[in-house]
């Protein structure tokens, strides 16, 4: 992974020269969708659409801007090589703009009052054969709507806790046997978890994998390992005091040596020696690496595919880069809303409370108010990523008028940035997946 700084990120929405694109300003929040092992395997990407025109009543190209947004090198960037699935409204479906994004990359999600009349079926129907796949979203009952889109659909999307349980089993029978792929949305609870996974669901949306609950990624050996690093980290050792820390670990020397080796440092040569290594990385990178592996999860499974790891890294990133619009890149206040980024969901791996975990950690005063009570410029700024996460624009808002200059479009800017920072784990390495830390 690399940790080299990014460049500032752009300020506002899509850009380019053509007028009916500038009139929109558009931008997305990213939310995670995981497979039934609970790795990622795509995101829904929620624009948010604002008519910018001096006449809003003449008419308008919103699709157009919509797709230019969607083909922005941050937003392929962001996906991190997964797929996304894509809102649109009845006007954007006969819109030819939307020919302009490639069926690979998109899985429509048709929403409940998207009509199901001849028009429409007609339109899906001539999509199909462009190879473009279509999802139905929100379904709660089984109207004559859904009947007659349900052919042209490959996925239906479900809220848990919009559905009566009685019906939710009868439909995920009847859906599955048809070969339908089921969502659950709404998993936020062990509960939600469970019941998906009983009833035979095939992706799941929602931060359960980010609450302690019963298979929380508690503190290990290996785990122990990571936090007595950080804590000899934090007391500016020597390069052999390290190297007599990590040898005591041999988990950990493999991911030095791999990070180590990666293009991203520029070497020029391989690394064979631990102390070269260290040397090569520095203190503060294999600090950063330390915080982030206390997310991995125990499998081998690859960085990349790793909800959990992936939120952390993403919040930490776009702390840092918020806090270095607002403080002239001042270098300690960044690294104090990296650190506030990164723990402020690890209770998730230790469970228990949350307050109890950060007083482990000894963190800082300001970092650890951030992160239990939301205070100062680094708990709005974390307020700021949560709002984005969950596509809160009202919240969103409101949290931006407190730290201008960043606006709504400037934070949705950075946290695509930060996104296909944290999707560049291992790329360049020879690593196919973390090692299990319970080992």
């Amino acid at each position: 992974m690399s940790f080299n700084a990014a460049d500032r990120p752009p300020m506002s929405g899509a850009a380019g020269g053509d007028l009916a694109v500038n009139q929109y300003d558009v931008y997305f929040s990213r939310q995670p969708m995981l497979d039934r092992e609970g790795m990622l395997c795509g995101f829904e990407l929620l624009p948010r659409v604002i008519d910018q025109r001096d006449d809003p009543e003449k008419p308008g190209r919103p699709g157009k801007a919509l797709v230019s947004a969607f083909m922005a090198r941050a937003v392929r960037g962001a996906l991190t090589g997964h797929a996304a699935w894509l809102d649109v409204t009845r006007d954007f479906l006969f819109d030819d703009a939307l020919l302009g994004l490639p069926p690979s990359r998109v899985m429509f999600e048709l929403p409940p009052d998207i009509g199901s009349d001849p028009e429409v079926v007609s339109r899906l129907i001539q999509l199909h054969g462009r190879r473009y796949r279509f999802a139905l979203d929100h379904v709660t009952e089984a109207d004559e709507s859904f009947a007659k889109l349900l052919p042209y659909v490959e996925a239906v999307k479900i809220d848990l806790n919009q559905i009566a349980p009685a019906l939710l089993s009868k439909f995920a029978s009847v859906l599955k046997a048809a070969g339908k792929i089921l969502v659950a949305v709404g998993v936020e609870s062990q509960a939600d978890s469970d019941l998906a996974h009983e009833l035979g669901f095939d992706r799941f949306q929602g931060y359960f994998f980010a609450r302690p609950h019963k298979g929380a990624r508690r503190a290990s050996a290996p785990r122990q390992a990571l936090l007595n690093l950080l804590q000899l980290l934090a007391s500016e050792p020597t390069v052999a005091q390290l190297e007599g820390e990590l040898k005591l670990n041999p988990v950990l020397v493999m991911h030095l040596m791999r990070l180590a080796n990666s293009s991203s440092f520029g070497i020029g040569h391989k690394v064979t020696t631990l102390r070269e290594a260290i040397n090569a990385t520095g203190t503060d990178r294999i600090a950063r690496w330390t915080q982030l592996l206390l997310y991995a999860d125990g499998r081998k499974v690859s960085l990349e595919d790793d909800p959990l790891l992936q939120l952390a890294a993403t919040r930490a990133r776009f702390m840092e880069l918020a806090a270095n619009q607002l403080s002239k890149a001042r270098i300690a206040e960044q690294d104090a809303a990296f650190l506030a980024g990164v723990f402020s969901c690890v209770d998730a791996v230790f469970g228990g409370p949350l307050e109890a975990t950060i007083d482990m950690l000894t963190l800082a005063r300001p970092i650890r108010a951030a992160i239990l009570n939301r205070d100062g410029v680094l708990g709005q700024l974390l307020s700021a990523a949560e709002a984005l996460e969950r596509a809160d624009w009202t919240r969103l808002d409101e949290v931006c008028g407190q730290l201008a200059p960043l606006d709504a479009a400037a934070v949705a800017a950075i946290g695509l940035d930060a996104a296909e920072w944290a999707g560049m784990a291992d790329r360049a390495t020879e690593a196919t997946g973390l090692e299990r830390l319970d080992e």
